[in-house]
């Protein structure tokens, strides 16, 4: 499936059988969006992920064994996401 970016460009994919994670590049990312969401193979976006702060934006992502989702931001927060419903689970901050 072609995946066109909403903002940016495509950082990283992970295909699942509910549908594909993307992350975009957080370089000129709008602030009041999240660049991490989920899109079903018809294209439409099943969810978009729940930021642990307003003002951040994600910088890394990473599928656990317990099917969850491991996120990082650019301001040092990591969180733990449902893959399911991309909301949060739990989160921290590396600071």
């Amino acid at each position: 499936m072609l995946i066109t970016p909403t903002f940016t460009k495509i950082e990283k994919i992970i295909e699942l059988k509910k549908g594909t994670v993307v992350l975009e590049s957080s370089d000129g990312f709008p602030i009041q969006e999240t660049n991490l969401y989920m899109i079903a193979s018809n294209g439409s976006v099943l969810w978009k992920a729940e930021k642990p702060t307003i003002n951040v934006l994600f910088t890394k992502v990473k599928l656990n064994e317990d099917s969850t989702i491991s996120t990082f931001t650019n301001n040092g927060q990591f969180a733990d996401l449902d893959m399911e419903t991309g909301k949060i689970i739990s989160s921290s901050s590396f600071r």
